[in-house]
């Protein structure tokens, strides 16, 4: 029983965080996530269909054709299409949708991909740890390409990159992130980190068994833009993040950093939960029940 026990807690010390999954747009580029915004609004537009930026951003990280889906459900949206064409928008109405929105996007991307700060520094820093970085995406495979093609001429390449053609479906469904496992080699879904900017990357990290992490600025959910934030009041400022800080939170986030550069600090502390045997699952399960330490709680 004694051999067993220490046979335990060695395993248990020997758990850490092995890899990081991180979204693109809104996480590593693209701060704010401006790319696909612009053009979701200029489609509706074009179909004199008034959508706000507000209601663009809620399905924000789910594939692209989903997210017009989605946009297309929503009340105001159904009730400007009923009155501009006597109908309500069908599957041969957002699958135009699309089509008009993947070119436009296509010849706008370059020009949205640069990196976070930050986010390289954070890389390097983790991968002197033995931490592989990869990567899943709302955006197709061609348009990724494009995406990491000019964030590596930066300085930004992750280990690898899964879109949903890979495993069939997108987020909040966790399959971009079991191709991550597999491909990296990770053995144990509770080693791995999702790291995103939209409530479908949290979902998708949960959903996976994975530690999910919301990044507040630069992120979609918080849905500014860096000169808008050079340009706002600390009052605001501070309001608007805890905001979105909550919003997170809401949809299960383990954790929530204000940016990017926090990440190895939040990793330092999961690997303490790890060591003491505490899985994802079971922590949202304490935080809810009110027995875990607001202190740990950020």
């Amino acid at each position: 029983m004694k051999h067993k026990t220490i046979t335990k807690w060695v395993k248990l010390l020997s758990e850490k965080i092995e890899a990081v999954i991180f979204d693109w747009a809104g996480t590593t580029v693209d701060y704010g996530c401006l790319a696909p915004m612009n053009v979701f609004v200029e489609i509706f537009k074009e179909r004199e269909i008034v959508v706000t930026s507000e209601e663009v951003r809620g399905p924000m990280g789910m594939n692209k054709w989903d997210h017009i889906y989605e946009l297309c459900q929503l009340h105001s949206v159904k009730t400007q299409w009923r009155a501009k064409y006597d109908k309500y928008p069908g599957k041969e109405d957002i699958d135009e949708l699309y089509l008009r929105f993947e070119p436009i996007l296509l010849s706008n991307l370059r020009s949205f991909a640069k990196p976070i700060e930050g986010i390289i520094d954070v890389v390097d820093k983790l991968r002197k740890q033995g931490i592989k970085i990869g990567s899943t995406s709302g955006y197709t495979k061609e348009m990724l390409d494009i995406v990491a093609e000019e964030a590596a001429e930066h300085g930004y390449k992750p280990d690898i990159r899964i879109t949903s053609e890979t495993v069939g479906k997108g987020r909040p469904f966790p399959y971009m992130c079991y191709e991550n496992a597999i491909q990296l080699d990770i053995n144990g879904m509770q080693k791995m980190i999702k790291v995103g900017d939209t409530v479908s990357d949290i979902q998708e990290g949960i959903q996976a068994g994975m530690w999910s992490v919301g990044v507040i600025l630069g992120s979609s959910l918080h849905g500014f833009s860096e000169r808008e934030i050079n340009y706002m009041n600390q009052t605001d400022l501070f309001m608007s993040m805890e905001a979105a800080r909550t919003k997170f939170y809401q949809a299960g986030a383990h954790f929530v950093i204000n940016s990017i550069k926090e990440l190895p600090e939040s990793i330092e502390r999961l690997n303490d939960l790890l060591q003491q045997g505490v899985y994802p699952h079971e922590y949202t399960k304490r935080r809810e029940m009110g027995q875990w330490e607001t202190s740990i709680i950020q």
